[in-house]
Order: C-alpha cells, then sequence, then structure tokens
C-alpha cells in the first residue's frame, strides 16, 4: 500500500487522511479539496460519499494514490482529471492551455447584459488568445444564433479549443484559427472578447505554485509592465469592430485604469470597468464608435 491508501482503506478513512494530508501541504479548504479528489479519483459522487462512508475504496485506491500525491505538489485537481467546470460546461484543460477560472466568467456576464436585447441576434464575436476555448464556448451558449472565430497563437491550445467547441456542441457556429492576435482577421464583429496575458514578466516567479508551475507561460507573460497584449488588442479591436459593438477584456490588478485609457485613445466610448464577484475590478469594456455622419 503505497502512499498511505490501500484496497481495503474505506471512503471515510481515506476522507481523513487526504483532508490531514492537504492540510499539512497548506492547501486552502483542504477538507473540500479533499472530498472532491477522492470523488474524483475514485467514481462516486460526494452523496455515495454520504451513504456508503464504510465502502472499502478497491482497485481504486493506487488512482487515489498517484491523484493525492499530485494535489498534495499544488497540481490543480482540473489538470489532474483534465476537466474543468467553466459556466456550467465541462471542458478539457491540458497542460497547453490557461486554466480557465470562475473570475473569467465576469466576462460572459457582462456580455449577456450588454446584449440583453439582441440574445436571439445574428451576432458575430470574436474571441483573442482563445487558449482552452471556455470563453468562446461560454457567450456562444449565451447566444444561440451567434457565430464565432477564436484566434490562438498555440496550435497545441487551438487543438484543445476545437475539442471543447466539439464537446459542447458548437462546431457549426465556431471555428479555431491559429494565429497572431488580429492579423488576417476580417469584421465587422459584434463583440470582441480576451483573457489576454497580463502578468509583469518580474510577477510570474511570485506567483503561486498552481499558477506559476502549471499554467503556460504564454498565457501568463504581459511583457514588462503587464499590457503588451492590450497595445495590440485594443487599437486592432477598434478597426473590426461593428459601430457599437463592445469590447471586453480581462484585467489585472490596477491594470483598469491603463488599459482602459488605451481603449480611449483609440477612438472608444464608454469605457467602464466590471467588477467580479469577489469585487475585484475584472474586466475592461469599451464600445465602439458609430458610423461617421
Amino acid at each position: 500500500m503505497s502512499g498511505g491508501f490501500g484496497a481495503a482503506t474505506t471512503r471515510a478513512e481515506a476522507l481523513a487522511k487526504l483532508t490531514e494530508r492537504f492540510q499539512n501541504a497548506a492547501l486552502e479548504e483542504p477538507g473540500r479539496e479533499a472530498r472532491l479528489l477522492l470523488c474524483a479519483s475514485c467514481g462516486f459522487s460526494p452523496a455515495d460519499l454520504i451513504a456508503a462512508p464504510e465502502s472499502p475504496l478497491g482497485p481504486a485506491s493506487d488512482r487515489l494514490n498517484a491523484f493525492a500525491a499530485r494535489r498534495a505538489a499544488a497540481e490543480p485537481l482540473s489538470r489532474i482529471v483534465g476537466k474543468r467546470e467553466f459556466w456550467g460546461l465541462t471542458l478539457s484543460v491540458s497542460p497547453d492551455v490557461l486554466d480557465p477560472r470562475p473570475e473569467t466568467e465576469t466576462i460572459v456576464e457582462a456580455a449577456v447584459a450588454l446584449f440583453v436585447e439582441r440574445r436571439r441576434d445574428p451576432l458575430r464575436i470574436l474571441d483573442l488568445g482563445v487558449g482552452s476555448g471556455a470563453l468562446l464556448c461560454a457567450v456562444l451558449s449565451e447566444f444561440p444564433a451567434a457565430r464565432g472565430l477564436g484566434v490562438e497563437l498555440s496550435e497545441a491550445a487551438a487543438k484543445i479549443a476545437r475539442g471543447n467547441v466539439d464537446l459542447c456542441g458548437l462546431t457549426s457556429r465556431a471555428d479555431i484559427c491559429v494565429g497572431h492576435w488580429t492579423d488576417g482577421v476580417e469584421g465587422p464583429f459584434d463583440l470582441i472578447v480576451s483573457n489576454p496575458p497580463y502578468v509583469m514578466t518580474s510577477k510570474i516567479a511570485g506567483l503561486a505554485k498552481e499558477v506559476r508551475d502549471f499554467d503556460p507561460s504564454l498565457a501568463l507573460d504581459g511583457g514588462a509592465d503587464g499590457l503588451d497584449a492590450y497595445r495590440a488588442i485594443i487599437p486592432a479591436s477598434a478597426r473590426i469592430l461593428a459601430p457599437h459593438g463592445w469590447l471586453l477584456v480581462e484585467v489585472g490588478a490596477g491594470q483598469a485604469p491603463a488599459v482602459l485609457a488605451m481603449a480611449a485613445q483609440s477612438g472608444f466610448l464608454d469605457c467602464t470597468v466590471r467588477r467580479d464577484l469577489a469585487g475585484v475590478e475584472r474586466v475592461g469594456a469599451a464600445r465602439a464608435a458609430g458610423n461617421s455622419t
């Protein structure tokens, strides 16, 4: 029995041992982490755990040992199981893509609020730096007549995005291409969304281990001041947005004023910031001007 769990170990015993192990590893919410990992590795639900706590793990103990070692070393559970829930969708993730996080759902919330009167319109949507495809899939799930294009620099990430588009049943409405931001992309688009890399290069080494060691640097590194991606995205978006179309970008802590200033300088109107559920400034929103008269 390596790693502390054997076939005869009961679910309740495993839960207690996992909780203690994760406490020692300084994971946040060790009890919750233990329940999630136990269920994911052994293939039963939280309700099964409650209903039959004395059931032995059986052959699943080997998988639990492997999963527990990886989580104790700070590898996120989503990376271990290869899946992540985002906006009610179950998506595949890999080491080639940023792990989608709940705060990024603020972009989806903003899109729904801004286009509430156009939910059934055939909108054209662009996701710059599409990564896993989480954001594009979530937005398209809210706009059933819309079509979307995701642009991604990494071929490996684009492959994951294509797989998630298929998983979500959106193949007929979404295309994923490999490219650099808007190069070769033709508008107009009604909505452009992006969660670009925005961490200052000098700050990457100090990120939480779950991020620093497991998210791809391509999806994190925003250059010396963290704003390189916005310098490319914002002016280019102004050129390919439809009149009165919207640009929604995720921003890092303290970056909203600089990002919104760039948007204003590029001719955008109604430049505002939206906060996530924790009250953090999370999304820069800017509206394209109308047609000249």
